[in-house]
């Protein structure tokens, strides 16, 4: 075969980041051929990330794409914030993003090897977060928020609610950016959490010396004010004492989703 030219290694390494030897080596045993190559490194990069699935990732960047009354969010993990907001990282989270919602999850399958392609080359455990799509209903209002920093999307928010205006949904939508609610109803929370809640209040409350026949009643005062911190209608609006079913008054909040980097 023909020798393998320095320019070769080079056009190699600019695709696939790959160091020079691995470049160099993938190419002879490709006889030259650079898919080829290209491919040989993917597949010997991949069997090394695979090493890295353990490691912690709460870094990476979350992208939000909307078109009328459907939205989508999509968030991409990595262990670095040097990876998470990188050109390509952040490019490849919007395009997942552009395609859940034309597509739903079926569109981010048509991007697996661009993301196997991205582990490969951040050398990082990088895996999908957060993946969503809404199509609100008639007469609902639909919301999307991103706070952005360091040029890349860090909390994430889609809302639709039926029977507000778009202003009031609005502030809502940025209330759960700052106050983070786990859930929608009190049902949605995994009762073995509540369970450990209650009994450390009760814990605590005989630790008080308070009298017995006054526990439930001070246990079930305390667990109300656990749930109003986790529950979005019963959360003050800002941290303020309206809570954020009071301040929508008879409108319904149909669903809600976040996705917030560093959590």
């Amino acid at each position: 075969m023909a020798a393998i030219t320095a320019q070769e290694v080079k056009a190699l390494r600019d695709a696939t980041g790959a160091g020079m030897k691995d470049a160099k080596n993938a190419l002879v045993e490709a006889d030259g051929d650079r898919d080829k190559a290209a491919q040989i490194l993917r597949q010997k990069g991949l069997s090394k990330v695979a090493t890295l699935e353990d490691r912690e990732n709460n870094q990476g960047t979350v992208a939000i794409a909307r078109d009328g009354n459907v939205a989508a969010m999509v968030q991409l993990k990595s262990e670095t914030d040097f990876a998470g907001k990188s050109e390509d990282f952040v490019a490849l989270v919007q395009k997942m993003a552009d395609a859940v919602l034309a597509d739903g999850d079926a569109g981010l399958e048509k991007l697996a090897d661009e993301l196997d392609t991205l582990r490969v080359t951040k050398r990082e455990n990088i895996e999908l977060g957060t993946v969503v799509r809404f199509e609100a209903a008639d007469g609902s209002v639909l919301d999307t928020y991103l706070h952005r920093q360091d040029g890349r999307g860090v909390n994430g928010v889609l809302l639709e609610v039926v029977g507000a205006d778009a202003e009031a949904v609005r502030e809502i939508s940025l209330h759960i950016a700052f106050a983070k609610p786990v859930a929608l109803t009190r049902d949605e929370i995994d009762p073995e959490l509540v369970e450990k809640a209650r009994e450390s209040f009760e814990e605590l409350t005989r630790k008080e010396g308070k009298p017995e026949q006054a526990v439930p009643k001070i246990v079930e005062g305390r667990l109300n004010s656990w749930y109003a911190e986790r529950v979005l209608p019963e959360q003050g609006v800002f941290g303020e004492k309206e809570t954020v079913q009071q301040r929508l008054g008879d409108a319904t909040i149909t669903r809600f989703a976040q996705a917030v980097i560093g959590s």
